[in-house]
C-alpha cells in the first residue's frame, strides 16, 4: 500500500506562481519515476512534467520554460514549481509515482488538486 498526499493547489492570478508537492508514504523500497499530470475542463489528461530516479526530466510543450519539477528522495516527495501562470493552466492536477515495494512494482495516483488561474 502506497499512498500519495498532494498539497499546494489553489487560486492565483495570471502571471503568479504556485508550488505543488506530493508526498509518498507506505512500504516503499525505491521510487523510479515521479510525475505530474493535469486535466483542464472539458479536455483530456496530459503530462505536465516527469522526473526519473536518475533526475532526468521531461516537460509538456505548453509548460516548458515556466514549470520546474524536482524531487527530495529523503522525503519521498516531488514538487512542481509553476511560474508565469496562465489561465490555460487551470486544471485538476494529479501526482503519479512509480517504483518498487520490495515485493513488486507499483504505480500510485494521488487525488486531484485544483489549480485555478484567473485573468
Amino acid at each position: 500500500q502506497v499512498q500519495l498526499v498532494p498539497s499546494g493547489g489553489g487560486l492565483v492570478q495570471a502571471g503568479g506562481s504556485l508550488r505543488l508537492s506530493c508526498a509518498a508514504s507506505g512500504t516503499i523500497f525505491s521510487i523510479n519515476t515521479m510525475a505530474w499530470y493535469r486535466q483542464p475542463p472539458g479536455k483530456q489528461r496530459e503530462l505536465v512534467a516527469a522526473i526519473t530516479r536518475g533526475d532526468r526530466t521531461n516537460y509538456g510543450d505548453s509548460v516548458k520554460g515556466r514549470f520546474s519539477i524536482s524531487r527530495d528522495n529523503a522525503k519521498n516527495t516531488v514538487y512542481l514549481q509553476m511560474n508565469s501562470l496562465k489561465p490555460e493552466d487551470t486544471a485538476v492536477y494529479y501526482c503519479n509515482v512509480a517504483g518498487s515495494t520490495g515485493r513488486g512494482t507499483f504505480t500510485s495516483w494521488a487525488r486531484g488538486t485544483q489549480v485555478t488561474v484567473s485573468s
